[in-house]
C-alpha cells in the first residue's frame, strides 16, 4: 500500500482496496496481513509482481524472477506472468526460462555479451539453427525446439 500511498497519492481506503485486489489476483488474498519473512520465496516474488502493476505501469519490466527460487516454486510465478500476459499486459521479461519464453512471448531477443544478436517471433528464434552461438545456448539448457 506504501507504494499507492506515496508515489501515486491515494487515499488509504483505495490503497487498500488495490492492494487486496491484486493480492488476490496472485493468490495470496490470505496474506494480506503478513511479513516478508512470514512468506516462502514464491510467494515474495508474487507480492512483488502485486505491488509493482498495482502502480499500473505502462510497461512491467522482469529480470530473471525465477533464479533465486526453488524449483517448485517456479510455476507459482510464471504462472501469475502468463496470466498477466494473456490479459494484454506489456512486459519486458529477462529470463533463462526458455519453454515459458516460447509460450508466453510475442517476441524474443538473444543477448550475448550485451549486444542483440538475434531478434523475432519465438518460432523463428527458437528454430534458427544457423546461428551458433544461439544454438549453442539452446542445447546447453536442454530446450525441446519442436
Amino acid at each position: 500500500m506504501h507504494g499507492l500511498r506515496k508515489v501515486r497519492g491515494l487515499s488509504a481506503a483505495e490503497a487498500k482496496r488495490i492492494s487486496e485486489q491484486w493480492l488476490s489476483r496472485v493468490g495470496l488474498a490470505d496474506k494480506f496481513d503478513s511479513l516478508p519473512s512470514q512468506l516462502s520465496g514464491g510467494q515474495q516474488q508474487r507480492v512483488g509482481i502485486a505491488r509493482a502493476v498495482a502502480m499500473d505501469p505502462k510497461v512491467l519490466l522482469l529480470d530473471e524472477i525465477t533464479s533465486a527460487l526453488d524449483p517448485e516454486l517456479v510455476g507459482e510465478v510464471l504462472t501469475v506472468v502468463q496470466e498477466l500476459a494473456q490479459d494484454g499486459m506489456t512486459m519486458i521479461v529477462v529470463t533463462h526460462e526458455m519453454t515459458f519464453a516460447r509460450d508466453v512471448s510475442t517476441r524474443i531477443v538473444f543477448m550475448d555479451d550485451g549486444r542483440i544478436q538475434v531478434e523475432g517471433t519465438p518460432r523463428d528464434v527458437l528454430s534458427m539453427t544457423n546461428h551458433e552461438r544461439l544454438k549453442a545456448f539452446l542445447a546447453r539448457i536442454e530446450l525441446k525446439l519442436h
